[in-house]
């Protein structure tokens, strides 16, 4: 299930949020965050923004980079 947080500085928008456990992680993603591949089998958050009715904006991230995600000044869309 989805949680709504705030996204990340200059995305002025809210996220939906869920936890991907390390057991369903079965492709590589590139996390915006850090610009590094999320390996399959690494637990991770998929987040999009709340107004995105197609689900084009889902990123997957990093739990580290998304918690970190107001302190970055850049990342990756």
């Amino acid at each position: 299930m989805a949680r709504t947080e705030r996204g990340p500085d200059g995305l002025d928008r809210d996220h939906h949020v869920r936890t991907i456990t390390g057991d369903r992680a079965t492709k590589p993603y590139r996390c915006p965050g850090c610009n590094q591949v999320i390996t399959p089998g690494t637990a991770h958050i998929v987040a999009w923004p709340t107004d995105d009715r197609d689900g084009d904006d889902r990123r997957h991230w990093h739990t580290g980079c998304w918690r970190g995600r107001t302190a970055r000044t850049g990342y990756r869309r």
